[in-house]
């Protein structure tokens, strides 16, 4: 009776700092909206490509995008010209644009609201869910969910639809491993694939390998998601045939040296936040050229990618192996690829692994606590923010191609976090499971 008692007050605890935690991240995230000089700054393309399509115009043509602003009343002329670029140099695949529509149907200051609202309220639903599953240490979950949930304003305040996409992500993850609500997860699920294939590809690609009711599910989402994928891709090769190449070119534009996303030292928009995640930020330091950082990159991601699919193969449909060796994807997903730290949020992933270490105790326990804690802080909003504002005042900006070192440790955070459960995973999928552990826990 008394470890029950135990138990149900460290439960109150927990649910209680998740609702602070959520309580300020959707304060901060709509006043941030609200007053930021580039608020909802990644909302716009999203928004104006597909009013584009609707119009019967190509969404990959800057040219027609920026009438499609002007025509709005959108068109901002004093902007600076990497926004002018980010807003009219679409880089989504079609697969998006079905998704995005129906928002496009909505005066522009209506969808931005419902967006706002959107992103808020799925982030902080797949918060309250992965604390759910983290049963095992609650008041330890509450706490990470929080430093995560308060860091994570940016969310709402920039708009970008990585954000919806990894909130769904991870909803869909809850639905497959829990065996709740399975169709609501391959909706999810499906969405996040159609607008971020390159972020929760690998959440999806081990639900396919581990099996079972997982790979059934995956095959499900994957139905789906080639369903819209296609119709959306059909509606843009009629109205846009020569959509590919020009895709092309937006992407080549975003990455050249110098520009918004080259993680070299001269980027255009690496730093501070939202900064890039991949480890080309790292090699590009000691080599700037695409030819060496990026080799460099996938050799060092191959291996741990290689460990990762065995383990996924070996691994049982239970419910410790499906978090470890999804905490272990999320974070190690962010390496080889571009990402920025809106993508990164999806380590809230590793939150379910972490509580159920740290209930075994011992040095992996700590490990997972140390690790996880300073990922969350180093991916979160407040100590890039407050970096953005002390280089220039410090002159720190002055030190050239050396402060790219600040960048450093996002990056290396990931690795050693992605590093960690991939080893603790691999341990595991080689040991038989304990008693029950066929069950997926609640």
């Amino acid at each position: 009776m008394a470890e029950e008692t135990k138990h149900h007050a460290a439960r109150i605890d927990g649910l209680s700092l998740l609702v602070v935690g959520s309580a300020l991240f959707l304060l901060t995230g709509i006043v941030w909206a609200v007053i930021a000089p580039r608020a909802l700054m990644d909302f716009r393309p999203a928004y104006f490509t597909a009013r584009c399509l609707l119009e019967h115009r190509d969404p990959y043509n800057p040219a027609e995008m920026q009438r499609t602003y002007a025509e709005a009343g959108q068109a901002r002329p004093h902007e600076s010209a990497g926004d002018r670029m980010l807003e009219t140099r679409n880089e989504y695949l079609p697969s998006e644009l079905p998704w995005t529509v129906p928002l496009a149907l909505l005066p522009f200051t209506a969808a931005q609201a419902l967006w706002v609202a959107l992103i808020g309220a799925a982030f902080t639903l797949g918060a309250f869910l992965i604390w759910q599953q983290s049963s095992a240490t609650p008041r330890l979950a509450g706490a990470l969910l929080c430093v995560l949930l308060v860091s994570s304003p940016s969310l709402m305040a920039f708009g970008n639809p990585s954000a919806l996409a990894v909130s769904l992500c991870v909803i869909a993850a809850w639905c497959f491993v829990s065996e709740r609500w399975p169709r609501a997860g391959i909706f999810c699920l499906a969405a996040a694939l159609c607008i971020k294939p390159h972020t929760v590809g690998f959440v999806w690609l081990y639900f396919l390998l581990a099996g079972g009711q997982f790979r059934r599910r995956a095959l499900q989402t994957l139905a789906v998601t080639a369903v819209v994928g296609v119709a959306g891709l059909l509606w843009v090769s009629v109205v846009a045939p020569h959509w590919l190449a020009e895709l092309r070119t937006n992407l080549a534009a975003f990455t050249a040296h110098g520009a918004m996303n080259d993680p070299g030292p001269a980027t255009g928009g690496g730093r501070g936040i939202h900064m890039i995640t991949d480890l080309q930020v790292v090699f590009s330091f000691l080599w700037d050229d695409p030819r060496f950082y990026n080799l460099a990159s996938f050799i060092v991601c191959a291996p741990l990618f290689a460990v990762w699919v065995w383990g996924a193969l070996r691994a049982r449909a239970s419910h410790r192996h499906a978090w470890l060796g999804l905490a272990a994807v999320s974070a190690l997903t962010m390496l080889p690829l571009y990402h920025r730290q809106y993508d990164a949020k999806l380590i809230l992933l590793t939150v379910p692994a972490c509580a159920l270490l740290a209930a075994e105790g011992g040095h992996r326990g700590r490990w997972a606590v140390a690790l996880t804690t300073l990922a969350f802080i180093l991916n979160g909003d407040w100590i890039w923010a407050a970096l953005d504002g002390l280089l220039p005042r410090y002159h720190l900006d002055s030190l050239g191609p050396h402060v790219s070192l600040i960048a450093f440790p996002v990056p290396l955070s990931l690795l050693a976090l992605g590093g960690f459960y991939l080893v603790v995973f691999a341990r595991r999928v080689r040991q038989p499971e304990p008693a029950r552990s066929h069950v997926l826990e609640s």
